[in-house]
């Protein structure tokens, strides 16, 4: 100890002064907010940045500025997942007939299923590529409608809309925006758009910002979901996907978009207010 506080230019008496002091009220408090802090990013499966995890704090009564969460996450070493990047799955170059953008990029949706929008990923496991198929809600982000297949073919697109569908029902109005891969484009998918009397929707060839909020969707589900190391098995990888939606994303994943309000509160609250 000596030879330490020889070194750092201090007294013993000091060192044990200092070590002996009780924590200040602000240390004190820092104490409780990290403790808070570590909670909430287990919580959210270490995917919460700085912005959503100042909100989740907000929102359980804790004043707490933007700064201060920044400075306690270095200290506690929380950081959220990063981006990874993934595999282009449009098959654009056939000669299926494809419809106009009638949603021209108009994001900013206030009601829920008015517009929905759709797109596929996909997965890499151990066993292969798998690929993901999502029907969005444009106003409240929530997934709707989805399903996993080992392959590209129309039925894991007719799969998640039928879920969409059967979990939602059709409003007047409904506007479905894809891009124009194959699978949308399909004489099977455009027949249940037009017997449900919903309004099909195509972005422009090779331009995935006219369906952003879907892109944004994937990038985000792939930050937050896919393991260091790949799933062994497409089943596994389907019992993951199933509990990020249906139990993370839907349910408690606080979103920007919305206030940072879960899809799931943000469709109860539209519901209180109608």
């Amino acid at each position: 100890m000596r030879v330490l506080c020889r070194a750092l230019g201090v007294t013993r008496s000091g060192y044990y002064a200092w070590r002996h002091r009780p924590l200040s009220a602000r240390a004190q408090r820092d104490r409780v907010l990290t403790s808070q802090l570590r909670l909430v990013h287990a919580e959210s499966r270490r995917t919460y940045g700085r912005p959503r995890l100042h909100r989740a704090l907000r929102a359980r009564g804790m004043r707490i500025g933007e700064k201060r969460v920044q400075r306690l996450m270095r200290a506690a070493a929380l950081t959220a997942h990063g981006r990874r990047r993934f595999r282009v799955t449009t098959e654009s170059a056939h000669r299926l007939p494809v419809v106009t953008n009638q949603l021209a990029r108009r994001f900013d949706v206030t009601t829920p299923n008015t517009v929905w929008a759709a797109d596929i990923t996909a997965l890499w496991t151990r066993e292969g590529w798998c690929y993901l198929a999502v029907v969005l809600d444009l106003a409240s982000r929530r997934v709707v409608g989805w399903a996993v297949r080992p392959t590209l073919e129309t039925d894991l697109v007719l799969a998640a809309l039928h879920l969409a569908l059967g979990r939602r029902g059709v409003r007047p109005g409904l506007l479905h925006h894809s891009d124009r891969g194959r699978q949308y484009a399909s004489v099977a998918y455009q027949q249940l758009l037009a017997a449900h009397g919903i309004t099909p929707s195509m972005s422009r060839l090779g331009n995935c910002w006219d369906n952003a909020p879907v892109e944004s969707f994937f990038s985000g589900l792939k930050a937050e979901l896919l393991p260091q190391q790949p799933w062994d098995t497409h089943r596994i990888a389907h019992a993951a996907i199933a509990d990020h939606i249906e139990a993370f994303y839907n349910r408690r994943r606080l979103h920007s978009a919305l206030d940072f309000q879960s899809p799931a509160d943000f469709e109860a609250h539209h519901a209180a207010a109608v």
